[in-house]
Formats: structure tokens, sequence, C-alpha cells
């Protein structure tokens, strides 16, 4: 075995394989003699074919086999020897090769460049924090107050108003057939709460303790279950009492209502939640402020395939959010380039291959960091973070489990922003930090990537691209998220439900009786 390095240009490594024909064929014959041992033929006892009969029955798939391996030892070969990092997988192929006479091969690869790395120690990070808004603070107490205040019986002859509560019966059936669900007796339900299916609160509005009336309303399109969505719906609703909120009062009474012990310990609580819901949001800031210094030092090549893939990921982002769908046939779409910037500018092509080439960059550098300091993601730390995935989707956990377990990709591919958040971590410990406060308007002022305006988001609206790992495959997180919506929806009947602020769910959980009760009324 032979192997030659033909070139050696800035992180492209190409080397000439020639293996001895003589050694193949001495390789197949140890492979078939093996093979003879233990065949199994009709017309020959197990241990006693023959050999020529051994040939023509697995010599083909033998010989195979032996070449396959021969050049994978090859392939190592060259790599150890050279002592090679790759930054890819490498490609092997035959050159030429004939029954009797020597094969030759080439194998080509890249590898990952020289990183040098900033002294962390030295290095100045402003750490951005947000004080609490006290006017937020504020609305969400008077809002806890007033969706808790107390009811008093109406008047006789009252009709119900938004904002009050009506004791109701009521029986919903489609078609005239009842279904399963849709019933309920002695329900609380207030006017204008929007816990029932759009329209069945405002056909109870002017309604008298005493009435009986039908409401018809159909479900929705997108409703959650299946079999009723977009279904015309007749609910026959009893009014059993109409009830009028008191005034809403913020004591103790209101916090053992929700759960606390008394109002100090809610305030506590309220705050802490609202603080936290911004808490992702400044992480990513203080994250791109590191990013950022980093990236003054990336100065080196990078691999051209780690390039290629990183570049289609983002193109195909951009061409989502700008709305663009190129048709392809089928063998185009399978071939090696299918384009996946068709359809853009120039200038947008320019922005694409800037913002690959720092993600690129800047994942090369987090995994040198990670490396020289051995930080490691635990197996642990995978458990976490499915168990995290797996929260995301209330009445699915099992689910979203048992996908991760039956996909070790996708497991794999939580680890690399497991590392990712490792190596910041690290870099905080060690940096000068320094505290900045912030606002709400600068805190979630468009940050994406290099900042290009192509790959943009803001607060008030949400676009489909969404922050990426620095770490490579950065388009495949939010392609698996929607994978596991698809697969657990799928196996549970119900479709996921949409995400709310974190201030509103601090609320959903500090009533959970009334939540429960909200929950219920919705089937």
């Amino acid at each position: 075995m032979q192997i030659k390095l033909s070139l050696n240009k800035g992180l492209s490594r190409e080397f000439e394989i020639a293996i001895d024909a003589g050694e193949i064929e001495k390789r197949i014959m140890e492979k078939l003699t093996e093979i003879s041992k233990t065949a199994k033929l009709p017309g020959f006892r197990p241990g006693k074919v023959p050999l020529s009969v051994v040939k023509t029955r697995y010599g083909d798939q033998s010989r195979g086999e032996v070449i396959q391996t021969m050049l994978d030892e090859a392939a190592r070969e060259a790599i150890d020897e050279n002592d090679l990092s790759l930054a890819s997988q490498p490609s092997l192929d035959i050159t030429a090769y004939e029954d009797g006479k020597n094969l030759e091969a080439k194998l080509k690869c890249e590898v990952l460049p020289d990183i040098d790395l900033p002294n962390i120690t030295e290095m100045s990070i402003e750490r951005p924090t947000l004080p609490l808004d006290e006017k937020e603070f504020t609305d969400t107490m008077q809002r806890l107050a007033q969706e808790n205040s107390p009811t008093e019986k109406a008047k006789k002859g009252h009709k119900a108003v938004l904002g009050d509560v009506v004791i109701i019966d009521f029986e919903g059936s489609i078609d005239g057939v009842p279904f399963e669900g849709g019933a309920a007796k002695g329900h609380s339900l207030e006017l204008g709460s929007n816990s029932f299916i759009p329209g069945f609160e405002e056909g109870l509005l002017g309604s008298k303790a005493g009435d009986t009336k039908n409401v018809d309303v159909p479900f929705p399109e997108n409703y959650q279950a299946s079999h009723l969505a977009g279904k015309q719906a007749v609910f026959a609703v009893s009014i059993n009492e109409v009830r009028i909120k008191g005034k809403p009062v913020l004591n103790d009474e209101l916090a053992e209502k929700l759960g606390f012990d008394e109002l100090t310990a809610l305030e506590e609580a309220v705050r802490g939640q609202l603080s936290a819901q911004h808490q992702p949001a400044l992480r990513q800031l203080v994250k791109k402020n590191i990013l950022d210094q980093l990236n003054e030092h990336a100065n080196f090549d990078v691999p051209q395939t780690l390039l290629d893939s990183e570049y289609n990921v983002v193109a195909k982002s951009i061409k989502s959010e700008q709305g663009i769908n190129n048709d392809h046939d089928s063998e185009h779409i399978h071939s090696e380039k299918n384009n996946a910037d068709e359809g853009l500018d120039d200038d947008t092509k320019k922005e694409a291959l800037e913002i690959a080439t720092r993600r690129v960059r800047l994942g090369l550098m987090l995994t040198e960091i990670g490396r020289s300091n051995e930080i490691k993601v635990s197996e642990e730390d995978t458990k976490r973070a499915i168990f995290e995935q797996a929260k995301k989707y209330p009445g699915q956990e099992k689910q979203i489990i048992e996908y991760y377990q039956k996909n070790p990709e996708a497991t794999q591919q939580l680890a690399g922003p497991l590392f990712e958040d490792k190596v910041i971590d690290y870099v905080l410990e060690l940096a000068k930090v320094t505290d900045v406060a912030t606002d709400i308007n600068a805190l979630y002022d468009p940050q994406e990537g290099s900042g290009k305006k192509a790959l943009k988001k803001s607060a008030k609206k949400k676009t489909k691209v969404k922050p990426k790992s620095e770490l490579g495959k950065l388009g495949s997180s939010a392609e698996k998220e929607k994978q596991l919506k698809k697969k657990a929806a799928k196996k549970s009947n119900v479709s996921p439900k949409n995400e709310k602020s974190a201030a509103k769910k601090v609320i959903k959980k500090l009533d959970t009786k009334k939540s429960a009760k909200k929950k219920t009324s919705k089937k």
C-alpha cells in the first residue's frame, strides 16, 4: 500500500493511494477461506464446501468488502500519519481498478484551521440588565385583582354584560347529536374572558337569570380536536344565575385565593415572573457581545465544506422570510447542488455569505475554547435538555421523550447549543464583565448573526428566522422543533398550544383552579 500527499493548499489535502493487486487477492482468499469453514450450501456438509464453489458464491461480495476495508485502512493511515484534524467527512474515490491490477484511489479532505484565541481574561464584556418595569408590575397586579375580584348576585332582571359572571348549564350538539366534552352543569363563565370558542360568550350577552337559549357557533377551522374543527355546533344553554363583579382589591385575601400566604408573597412571585420573561433576550444579547468580540479575532480561513453547508442554511432562511419559493423537479432537488440561494439578488447573497462565514468561524472558535479547556456536555446535561423540550408540550411529554430516545441524531443536535452555552458561561466567568442597564427597546432591537437586514427580528413581529447556534448544522433546530410538534400532535390528536408570555403563564399558574375550569369548558 502506497500513500502520497498530492495536494497541500490552504485547508485542502489530497492523497493518492495505490494498493497492490497481489495484496488484494491475498486478502480475498483469506476471507473466502474463512467463509468456507462455516458456509452452508445445498449438497455440501457445513465446512466441506470446496473453495472454488465458495469463490463463485461469495467472490464478488468478498472482493467488495476487502477493497472497502483496505481503502478505510489507507484513509486512516493517511490521516493519522499526517496528524490531520478533519473539518468534515473526507471523500475517497477509486480512480482506477481492474481485476489483477493495482487499485488507485484519491482521498480528499479539509483540515481545521489554526485558531489563535484571544486571552479571555482580558476580554471586557458588557452584560445588559433590565430593571423591572413598575408600570407592568402594577398592571399585572391590577389584572390579577380584576380577574379574581369577588362577585355578588345581580338584581332580578339584570341583563348580563361583559365582565359579568354567568352560572350556566349547557350541552353542545352537531347535527342534533351531542358530542363528548360539550356539556357541563353549574359552570361559572366570565363574559369576555374568551375561554370558550369564539361567539359563544357573545351569544349570552343580554341574558337574564332563568333564561334558556340556543347559541349557534362554529368551531374554528384550526381547533385542536380535529373531529370538531370547522363544524357548526348548537349549544343549549340555561342561565341559572348572573353575578356582578365587585371592586378589585389587592389584599391578603386575594393572595390566599391564589395560593400564597400573604400579598407580599404574591407580589414577589409576580415580580420574579416578570423579570424572568426577559432573561432569554438578555442572555442572547450578552452572548452576542461575546461573539462580537471573538469575531474581531476571527481572521482565519474557513473549511469550504462547512461554509457551503452553512451558506445554504442562511440562504434558505432568508428565502423563507422573504416568501421566495422555487419549484424544482425531483432530479434537481436531489442533485449535488440544489441552488439554495436561487431567487436572491447579489447583495443578499453577499450578506448570506458574510453571515455564514461569521457563524462558521465563531463555531470553530467556541469549539476550540471548549476543547482546550475540557468543556464537555454530559449525559445528564442532555437528559435535562430533553425534559426541557418535553415541558414545552404539556400533555405530550411522553411522546417527545420517546422521539429523542428513538432518534439519536435529534438528541445529538441538542448537544450543540448545550456546549455553546457552557462555553459562553466559561467566558463570562473569566472575562471582565460589567453590568449595564438597558431598556425594552434596546433589548429587543433586531439582533441576528452579524446584524444583517435579511435576518432581523423584532419584539413586535416574530419572523420565521430564529436565532441560531454558532455551532454546526445551524438550521436544523427549528425544523426539528416543527417535526416534534407534528409527531406529538399526531399521536395525541391535540395541536400544540400557542406560546404565551411568561407574565401570562404565571397568572395561569397562580390560579390553577380557574385554569382547570377554563380548560374543561373549551372541550
